[in-house]
């Protein structure tokens, strides 16, 4: 539930114009509201008409309904922040994100459903199944519409770990658009013709012999951007099947994790920031757990 006290300056509005916009509720979710009686005021239920006075308070009954088709899975799952409106989770490799027809077995989707009964599992980001680390989630639909608009804005930061092959020095900027490859279901190319502009920061961390840990921000956010990049640099992430070699070390996952994310919380408008350490699968391929905290 969403609740706002009606000031003076709002006193006066009608409830529609004051839920769709103090409170940003979109046009399709104030449409099903009306429908059940989702809009109340001072606890009981108005019409879309109704004029709000000073001192008001208005509510707002948001409803979801989780997919039958989702099992729950017991196994715990790593959140490491939530409210009544976002998740943040450290998400183990390898692990699908999502259930769906192509997906096998069980996914973090279905592990939310055991640990939230009832919940739509609505992710910002989505991590592949080889990618560890943190990702957010929206508890509700008001709160996934207000997380999308911050994607792709300096109000929705993400920041990798990926330890790659070769040696990297330095830092830069990888600006080079993405593409479908033509004759792949799901492998992307940089394609200056047909791709989507695509840009990724990076800066070397340390670097070894045969390998460099690289930590890299996300600029754009196309489908393996980062695995994409890094593969274009010559230097793609250790095990990455798709773009590079398997590496018996990493089974079923390759060396990427998702280390810090900060975001502007949909509700409160609080700074929200998490960060989520190198595994230690990864910091094994560079010897670093004498040099990294």
């Amino acid at each position: 539930m969403l609740t706002a006290a009606v000031s003076e300056e709002d006193a006066g509005r009608l409830v529609k114009y004051f839920v769709r916009g103090r409170m940003g509720v979109s046009y399709h979710q104030f449409a099903a509201l009306k429908v059940r009686d989702g809009v109340r005021v001072n606890g009981c239920a108005v019409h879309a008409n109704h004029v709000l006075q000073c001192g008001d308070r208005v509510e707002v009954w948001l409803e979801d309904n989780a997919a039958a088709a989702v099992v729950p899975d017991p196994t715990p799952v790593n959140v490491v922040w939530e409210d009544d409106d976002i998740l943040i989770i450290d998400k183990p490799a390898p692990l699908a994100c999502q259930c769906s027809a192509k997906q096998a077995g069980m996914t973090l989707e279905n592990r939310l459903a055991y640990r939230y009964p009832g919940m739509v599992f609505r992710p910002l980001n989505r991590l592949d199944k080889g990618t560890s680390g943190l990702m957010a989630a929206a508890r509700h639909a008001h709160a996934a519409q207000a997380l999308q608009k911050q994607l792709h804005t300096e109000q929705f930061v993400r920041e990798y770990l990926a330890v790659a092959e070769g040696r990297m020095e330095g830092s830069g900027v990888i600006d080079a658009p993405i593409a479908k490859e033509a004759a792949a279901t799901v492998r992307r190319v940089v394609d200056a013709v047909n791709g989507v502009r695509a840009v990724t920061r990076y800066r070397v961390e340390a670097a070894g012999e045969g390998r460099s840990l690289v930590r890299l921000r996300l600029e754009t956010g196309r489908t393996h951007q980062i695995r994409v990049h890094l593969a274009h640099l010559g230097h793609p992430i250790v095990g990455d099947f798709l773009y590079g070699r398997e590496d018996p070390a990493l089974p079923g996952r390759f060396a990427l994790h998702s280390t810090y994310i900060r975001l502007v919380h949909p509700i409160t408008g609080e700074i929200v920031e998490r960060t989520s350490p190198l595994p230690a699968e990864l910091k094994r391929l560079m010897d670093l757990q004498e040099r990294m905290p």
